[in-house]
């Protein structure tokens, strides 16, 4: 993953928002030490761990890969997971809808919780979906609604791509 990239968008965000580095690790649970390796380039960061620093920082997830120019960084970050806005960068939405594609075998990772709702739909794939510790898979055409600050994560323990809509409400 190019979290060279990821990094200096993360350390741009945060010192915008006048955060330090232990603000920030208050507000998502993860640590300094992670963080600071991060905003180096020296650690690559998980879904979840993304998802709960865009949430801290009031940001949408997908603008840390905002910058097509980098091709190279988007080929990497899809060999892993690929977001994809869907709010036609519309600010202060009381949802935010993105479209995810996880590639096969993508398991790494683990559950978490946040604010508001969380809708699943299922474009193409078999995807599992864990809340709250029940195991849930949802194929094609699928969808599921929960509580978001119930415990969470979506996996592909499959050997073919998924695409799935997130809407989360805030």
């Amino acid at each position: 993953m190019p979290s060279h990239s990821i990094g200096q968008k993360l350390k741009e965000l945060r010192k915008e928002r006048k955060q330090t580095l232990k603000d920030l690790a208050e507000q998502t649970g993860v640590s300094i030490s992670f963080l600071s390796q991060v905003e180096r380039g020296k650690s690559s960061v998980t879904l979840e761990s993304l998802k709960k620093i865009a949430d801290a920082l009031k940001v949408n997830p997908t603008v840390f890969f905002s910058d097509r120019s980098q091709a190279d960084d988007l080929d990497a970050i899809r060999q892993q997971f690929y977001y994809q806005d869907l709010s036609n960068e519309i600010v202060n939405a009381s949802y935010l809808p993105i479209l995810v594609t996880l590639q096969p075998g993508e398991n790494e990772g683990n559950a978490f919780s946040h604010s508001g709702h969380e809708f699943l739909f299922v474009v193409e794939g078999t995807l599992t979906v864990v809340v709250d510790g029940e195991k849930k898979n949802l194929v094609e055409q699928q969808s599921t609604m929960f509580d978001a600050t119930k415990t969470h994560y979506w996996y592909n323990l499959t050997d073919q791509v998924v695409r799935f809509l997130v809407v989360s409400s805030k």
